[in-house]
């Protein structure tokens, strides 16, 4: 039986192994999907060598920058070009096990908002700074947005602070995207800290999380008018994009 699976920490949250697995039951796939909750990217050698039937791995928050030194390749037109990865493909046979590293959040994400773009949108604010906004910010891109990361410190020109959101910087984007952990569950009554009351009917929130199905952020922004959107569309396309990875 081959083994896919997902890396990251915590995964109490995750959809992926309820999904993967459902599709592979219902279209007689022999394969499993196992989770593989790992406090330190350093077991991620371990995982592989304990379970010689694994093909490929999805990566979640915190590893999706941290394991690109473990691979032997990066996919130049997502994985390089975004500097993130959330797929594997594992590669055996000879005297190596090759490691090559894809993104597939980029085409969930662009292919999930794209319908949803109207004049409105030509700028965006990103929440967070991980792996997962790098992502966002080259998907946004090619739907011809511009983007202004947003993180708790200035870590460049790019980047500004949560203090920095003026009305006039509200007023100016109006797609705003949140690729922090803030209000995933178990922790529901959290969220980004932005002025909500500055948020309009031309706004567009989009939460990267999908549980809970509506996040406080989401919540919030529904209550000034803006349109909402949470991330499971986004996980079910990046999924369906990781499959067709694997078995290329």
């Amino acid at each position: 039986m081959d083994i896919y699976g997902l890396i990251g920490y915590p995964l109490g949250h995750s959809f992926s192994a309820g999904y993967f697995n459902e599709k592979f039951e219902a279209e007689g796939i022999d394969a499993q999907y196992v989770n593989f909750e790992i406090p330190s990217i350093k077991e991620f050698r371990e995982v592989v060598e304990n379970n010689e039937n694994l093909k490929g791995l999805n990566v979640t928050i915190p590893y999706k920058e941290q394991v690109i030194p473990y691979l032997d390749d990066l996919d130049k037109s997502t994985a390089k070009r975004i500097g993130a990865v959330n797929v594997i493909k594992i590669i055996r046979g000879g005297k190596k096990t090759k490691f090559i590293g894809f993104n597939s959040d980029i085409v969930g994400f662009t292919q999930s908002i794209e319908p949803y773009i109207t004049d409105h949108h030509q700028q965006a604010l990103i929440l967070g700074t991980g792996g997962a906004s790098k992502a966002i910010c080259c998907g946004l891109q090619d739907l011809g947005i511009k983007s202004l990361f947003v993180s708790r410190s200035k870590k460049n020109a790019n980047t500004i602070t949560y203090q920095d959101l003026t009305p006039e910087v509200m007023e100016s984007h109006h797609v705003i995207v949140n690729c922090t952990p803030l209000g995933m569950y178990p922790k529901i009554n959290e969220c980004p800290d932005i002025p909500y009351e500055l948020l309009t009917p031309n706004h567009l929130l989009y939460d990267l999380l999908y549980n809970p199905d509506e996040t406080l952020f989401m919540k919030k922004g529904k209550k000034q008018g803006a349109m909402v959107k949470n991330g499971l569309e986004m996980l079910l396309l990046q999924a369906f994009e990781a499959w067709n990875i694997w078995q290329k």
